[in-house]
């Protein structure tokens, strides 16, 4: 099994049902989304889906939404659930993580800022070698104290920077699937 695990964060039809669901950027998203799934499938690189729960609402196992957005085509290696912003708190994804020798995880999914960015952090912090995917992430405009809205490119381009070199290798579709930067000796 590969060391590398693609992780598709909260990739669910629950956000259809929020106010600030926007249809304009979703197949872009999709487009690049499934070349990395399909992409991490031909290579060996097990796929895992994780999926936002909450206890009511749009989120909730009772609503019926939770599940795959579509019209995507996916089957994972592994599913998960989650309560947090972190793919890796209480849903046992560390678990399966540390169990398959995954030392390296691959980044995506909606929210961005959120949900992406947090698990980005998390699993840096846990010693994995991280790349973020941001062009098979997906976000949606944000109202900040001030009145002022953040537009879902200012987004997505603040996230860069802020986890670039320090918490994770910002890459492409094609750099991610390319495998980890191998630095020479000089």
């Amino acid at each position: 099994m590969s060391d590398t695990a693609l992780i598709v964060i909260d990739v669910q039809e629950p956000f259809r049902h929020r106010d600030y669901w926007n249809d304009e950027p979703v197949p872009s998203f999709i487009d690049r989304q499934q070349a990395l799934i399909h992409g991490a499938k031909s290579r060996g690189v097990p796929v895992v889906q994780v999926f936002h729960v909450e206890e009511s609402g749009p989120f909730s196992e009772a609503s019926g939404f939770v599940k795959t957005l579509a019209p995507f085509r996916l089957a994972p290696d592994a599913v998960f659930r989650k309560r947090r912003h972190s793919a890796l708190v209480g849903s046992g994804h560390d678990v399966w993580l540390t169990s398959n020798g995954v030392r390296r995880v691959i980044i995506s999914g909606i929210r961005t800022e959120q949900c992406c960015e947090t698990t980005t952090r998390h699993a840096s912090d846990l010693g994995y070698a991280v790349d973020y995917v941001g062009e098979a992430t997906l976000t949606f405009p944000i109202i900040d104290a001030g009145g002022r809205t953040w537009s879902a490119a200012e987004i997505r381009a603040r996230t860069k920077p802020v986890l670039a070199g320090r918490l994770a290798r910002i890459a492409t579709v094609e750099e991610a699937l390319a495998g980890p930067v191998v630095k020479s000796a000089a």
